[in-house]
């Protein structure tokens, strides 16, 4: 078992600590707002005063923030995670963000005789609670292989995909269809709705044949209802957007259905709409399409 720091206690940080508790693992938590973490420290998890002091309590510190500003303010400084590091340590940061930034630090990480992967996750919250979500790391093979026994507490596959920087370019690789195949769910649904189907049996079809992906299995029934809690909002959906859309302009890849997608996503921000789950892409094509729905019945015009 390993002594462990974790840092940024959202909704799936609080999934994947609470995995790393129940597997045995000593977890020292910092959160910019402590009552998060009150649950976790009920099951045995123990507070750090700064990011810092989580970095130096742990063999392996974790970091799961909402983006590259946020990783940058929990490693720089006197409080810093790059403070509390020093040869032996290896830092593992689970955000989705810059993949620059990423290789960039993990130099600076080098620079103190620590090793850093990048290793975020594929799955919401629930499926990290089942124990069916998939990690993608990079970084050097060594510092992989000390990890992975930890990493497989997360999930059951952990797959190295390269060097620093790849596993957080392949998540954005990964997102950016998480929306994109949201949108055509939703123009389907509604495509059926409008001709007199009822969007409860158009979803049951639809999850019944060959376009249910996992991800279509557990999101695409959110346009029946929505959940109170937010498994990943518009505000997030199209951070990770807008990094795929400027790594297709340096690499010269077009990304039209990601373009398309971004700006619905800036639709619902502007309907006021943007702190709910991303499946309000339905919501907002229904808005353009004549149809009235739960969430928007509520929003002001």
């Amino acid at each position: 078992m390993a002594e462990l720091g974790y840092i940024g206690l959202g909704v799936m940080g609080r999934s994947i600590v609470r995995r790393l508790l129940d597997a045995g693992h000593d977890v020292t938590v910092w959160n910019r707002t402590r009552d998060k973490a009150e649950p976790l420290l009920a099951a045995g998890a123990r507070w750090a005063d700064s990011p810092r002091a989580a970095a130096e309590a742990g063999e392996i510190v974790f970091t799961m923030v909402t983006n590259t500003a946020a990783v940058q303010a929990v490693t720089e400084g006197p409080d810093g995670i790059l403070a509390g590091l020093g040869p032996g340590k290896l830092y593992v940061d689970m955000s989705t963000a810059s993949p620059a930034n990423t290789v960039a630090l993990a130099e600076q990480v080098a620079a103190l005789g620590a090793q850093m992967l990048d290793s975020p996750v594929s799955g919401t919250s629930i499926t990290v609670d089942k124990g069916k979500a998939s990690l993608m790391v990079g970084g050097e093979p060594d510092a992989f292989e000390r990890a992975r026994p930890v990493l497989e507490a997360i999930g059951p596959r952990v797959i190295h995909v390269g060097p620093s920087g790849s596993a957080v370019t392949m998540k954005i690789a990964v997102n950016l269809s998480l929306a994109v195949q949201m949108l055509a769910f939703s123009e389907g649904v509604l495509l059926a709705e409008k001709t007199g189907i009822a969007r409860e049996k158009a979803v049951e079809v639809m999850l019944a044949s060959v376009i249910a992906s996992p991800m279509v299995a557990y999101r695409g029934p959110l346009v029946l209802g929505h959940p109170d809690e937010v498994w990943f909002d518009c505000h997030m959906m199209q951070k990770d957007m807008n990094l795929a859309l400027e790594l297709g302009r340096r690499l010269e890849v077009p990304l039209p259905t990601t373009a398309v997608t971004n700006e619905l996503l800036t639709a619902a921000n502007g309907m006021g709409i943007g702190d709910r789950d991303f499946a309000v892409l339905f919501d907002v094509l229904a808005a353009m399409s004549g149809v009235s729905t739960e969430i928007l019945a509520g929003v002001p015009a």
